[in-house]
């Protein structure tokens, strides 16, 4: 069925030119500039066959050159060529081509995982002007997607679907996100293939140092670093061991796991099966959080401070959404006594600070359903440190945006580390019901004191290669990525 003219005058505002794509293309009369030039990323093997679907449904209503499927080039191989292009052309005293870089909107399709790890490559490629990020939810979770207003549920990929969104990316508001450095260090094993290290399968977002010069700050003898980075939150506890035997399952029997609904209603299921409800009877308090680790935050710059940890809690969630377990507000909002009594503020996204909640149980995360609801409220902080010594238990299980594992504890006098910094920011695309708050948004609530999250202090700590987690040559894409590794 061919398009009608308002159509087609509607699509223009989103096309891109072959030969401002790629330099091998014929070069084309320029037409008026688009509005709102979209390059569009999309996992295929996300949510069944919707990933796949969806993919030929935008390449038959834009160029289809201008539509990537993540499993045939890395996003960062394609942005970069890109990118490159654009400035050839500008060279050249291509107006035409200015125009489009400045005006340049991404779209990427995808779990939280594909949406992270885009958003990582747009971090790292430091461009003079971030294109903003829309996410299309095609995971389990979604929680990306749903903190700025896109949904939670997986979209319609027929044609008319696809055009609303376009509309929606159009009339969408920038908006700051943070994002976060998680390094980790632990003692190599005696045995065992170096990386992977056997037999830890670590999530693809974390992922090893190579080459480290043994004079490099970061490296020490012995052991192993790993570093990463995340958008929405750290977990440790009883909601990463229930992602993770709902990733185990569904990585041994990826059949029963092509429905969003039954992916679901079987997470839930694993919450009981896990026996959370009853933690007190069935999990030691040896695996309670203040048991595994010392924790200890920086509020201020250089100043670290022991953060007391309720023995009850047997989860706590470093988050930097307000969107949690499918959309969920693990923190919600302070009210007016809290906020003056112990310095609290709202979940701000851009605001340099991580919400660092804990939970009891899985009864204690149902207050979440609750109007108001939130779990207990520990601590905001720009800088967050774990320290896990030799205790009552030999693993723990963590999780970063849905990707979970099974992390050893140290069995002798060793200490396992990890550390959560800021990194930087990105742009992200906001729609009418996006449930983030800015720290620019009008009169918001007041701050935390003598804190300034962008010192350039502070982030001189890290070096070129430690600030790298998405485009990094480290960095390799899982093939059932969004299939086996996102909640």
């Amino acid at each position: 069925m061919g398009e009608s003219s308002e159509e087609s005058k509607f699509l223009n505002e989103f096309y891109i030119p072959g030969y401002v794509l790629s330099p091998k293309e014929p070069f084309e009369s320029d037409r008026d500039v688009p509005d709102c030039p979209v390059l569009v990323f999309i996992n295929s093997k996300s949510g069944g066959q919707l990933g796949g679907n969806l993919l030929l449904t935008y390449r038959s209503v834009l160029n289809e050159k201008q539509v990537f499927d993540v499993g045939e080039e890395t996003p960062d191989t394609t942005l970069r060529r890109i990118y490159l292009n654009l400035e050839k052309l500008k060279a050249e005293g291509k107006a035409y081509a200015k125009k489009i870089q400045e005006r340049l909107r991404i779209i990427v399709a995808g779990g939280d995982g594909t949406a992270g790890w885009l958003l990582g490559v747009v971090c790292d490629l430091k461009l003079s002007h971030s294109p903003p990020i829309a996410t299309v939810p095609l995971g389990t979770g979604n929680n990306l997607p749903f903190a700025f207003g896109w949904g939670k549920k997986n979209p319609g990929t027929d044609r008319q679907s696809v055009l609303s969104f376009l509309k929606q990316v159009k009339e969408a508001r920038e908006m700051k996100i943070d994002n976060w450095h998680i390094l980790m260090r632990m003692k190599a094993p005696k045995e065992g293939a170096c990386d992977p290290i056997a037999p830890l399968e670590l999530p693809h977002s974390l992922h090893a140092f190579h080459r480290v010069s043994a004079s490099d700050e970061l490296n020490k003898e012995g052991c192993h670093t790993f570093r990463g980075g995340f958008w929405n939150y750290f977990s440790m506890g009883m909601d990463a061991q229930i992602s993770y035997a709902f990733h185990s399952e569904r990585k041994q029997h990826p059949e029963k796991f092509k429905n969003q609904l039954v992916n679901q209603s079987t997470y839930a299921k694993l919450g009981c099966t896990q026996g959370w409800f009853f933690a007190s009877l069935f999990h030691p308090s040896s695996r309670n959080i203040a048991q595994l680790a010392k924790v200890k935050i920086m509020k201020k710059h250089g100043e670290w401070l022991d953060l007391e940890i309720p023995s009850s809690i047997r989860s706590i969630v470093c988050l930097n959404l307000p969107s949690f377990s499918g959309g969920l507000n693990p923190w919600g909002t302070p009210n007016s006594k809290k906020t003056h009594d112990r310095d609290l503020t709202p979940p701000f996204v851009d605001d340099g600070h991580l919400e660092v909640v804990g939970f009891r149980d899985a009864w204690h995360g149902l207050v979440l359903f609750a109007p108001k609801g939130h779990g207990t409220r520990l601590a905001q902080a720009h800088r967050i440190l774990f320290e896990f010594h030799k205790g009552g238990a030999d693993h723990t299980f963590m999780r970063i945006d849905g990707e979970p594992w099974k992390q050893p504890l140290p069995v002798d006098d060793d200490t396992v580390v990890i550390e959560i910094s800021h990194l930087g920011q990105v742009n992200m695309l906001a729609t009418h019901d996006c449930h983030s708050k800015s720290i620019h948004d009008p009169m918001p609530p007041r701050t935390h004191n003598n804190d300034d999250h962008n010192s350039d202090e502070d982030d001189a700590v890290l070096d070129e290669e430690q600030r790298k987690f998405g485009a990094a040559e480290t960095f390799r894409m899982l093939d059932d990525l969004d299939i086996s590794r996102v909640s």
